[in-house]
């Protein structure tokens, strides 16, 4: 049989998650416990089974406890629960930047500790949930838990990624790059074409294929090969112009440009190598 779960945290991540497992089959889903009643509420509507509870010692025994919850709040929630989990469950979490260490009360209380992390935004939970199959999702902890959780996200088309837990961090920072900071690079792109007198519309469509293509020849060719314009060219007075020109225009931007330029530059000279 499917082992039993409950999930603490009905946000973005809890809901896709809770689904997809248990609409696969990979668990039997019992209570879902989130900051207000209403949330568990709405988690266990999108989730489509399950108990909204309102407390954690209101929660059912489980075998298997998915912590969805931001990392400020792992090991809060954690020691809690302690005292409510049986030796032997698993309990897991889904941060991408904690470890499994962050859930030592559980470990002390004889449960067995992992943390499985999906590569994924979550901004659109019904698209992600859609989508799913074939997501790459970092896992580290015990292996008694691990042996149980790669059953269940094997069901729902995960790809596990064994990760080093000493270097969590540095793991979720390569996260961070490949989406967060290139949004924010490209929201510099965007306002630099408007600086240039290019309304917001127009400035997309200039960025469009220029973000795709770089994007598309670094995962084809490599940064090395993928790398263009006029530092890879060695076209450093150019590069100066734009450093005066930006810093003149937004002090911040040209900030960001200084940083990156150091950046490329090393990156330039490692390809030449």
């Amino acid at each position: 049989m499917a082992p039993t779960l409950n999930i603490i945290g009905a946000g973005k991540v809890g809901r896709v998650l809770g689904r997809l497992l248990a609409a696969h089959g990979a668990v039997t889903l019992q209570d879902v416990l989130a900051r207000t009643h209403a949330s568990a509420a709405d988690g266990v509507a999108f989730i489509g089974t399950g108990r909204a509870v309102d407390r954690i010692d209101g929660m059912r025994p489980a075998q298997v406890w998915m912590l969805a919850v931001g990392d400020d709040q792992i090991g809060p929630v954690c020691e809690q629960l302690a005292g409510l989990i049986e030796p032997g469950a698993i309990v897991f979490h889904c941060s991408g930047a904690q470890s499994s260490s962050a859930l030592g009360a559980a470990t002390r209380a004889g449960a067995l500790a992992a943390s499985v992390h999906p590569v994924r935004s979550f901004a659109d939970p019904a698209q992600v949930a859609a989508s799913f199959s074939g997501t790459f999702c970092g896992i580290e902890g015990e292996a008694g838990a691990l042996a149980v959780l790669s059953v269940a996200f094997g069901a729902i088309g995960a790809r596990l990624v064994p990760i080093d837990a000493a270097a969590k961090t540095v793991y979720h920072a390569a996260s961070v790059f490949a989406a967060n900071y290139l949004v924010t690079v490209l929201d510099c792109a965007l306002r630099a074409y408007q600086g240039a007198g290019i309304s917001e519309e127009v400035a997309r469509q200039l960025a469009a294929p220029l973000a795709g293509e770089a994007l598309a020849n670094v995962f084809r060719l490599g940064p090395d090969a993928a790398l263009t314009g006029p530092i890879a060219r060695g076209d450093m007075a150019t590069v100066a112009r734009q450093q005066d020109a930006l810093d003149a225009w937004d002090g911040q931007t040209g900030d960001l440009y200084r940083a990156l330029a150091q950046a490329t530059a090393q990156l330039a000279a490692r390809g030449k190598n």
